[in-house]
């Protein structure tokens, strides 16, 4: 049996598709009418909305784990950089106290 493809009109409630199907053997054609439950069979534009409300919060809580991965990775970085600062602190406090005493050292030696 072929599908035409065709919906008809012939639905009952208006809300399940119709399809004329063809046995290739006999030209007649018969009628089928797929079944849904009572639960699926909600207005077309309220599923639209559902569908769209949920991919909504779909994106919404991969959103906010991304901010929250965001937020701990900005955390880290800026523990790095303090941490950078205090060691370059504690290098630069050593140079300059070396060349203080080298200095003194070389003003000794000029005298």
């Amino acid at each position: 049996m072929a599908v035409t493809g065709d919906e008809t009109e012939s639905a009952a409630t208006g809300d399940i598709p119709a399809y004329q199907l063809r046995s290739p053997n006999s030209g007649l054609a018969q009628s089928i009418v797929m079944a849904a439950s009572p639960g699926t069979m909600q207005n077309p534009s309220s599923q639209h909305a559902e569908e769209i409300t949920r991919k909504r919060e779909v994106r919404l809580m991969k959103n906010r784990e991304a901010a929250r991965e965001c937020r701990r990775k900005k955390k880290e970085y800026v523990k790095c950089l303090e941490n950078r600062v205090a060691v370059l602190e504690n290098q630069n406090k050593t140079l300059i106290e070396e060349l203080k005493a080298l200095k003194d050292i070389y003003c000794h030696k000029a005298e």
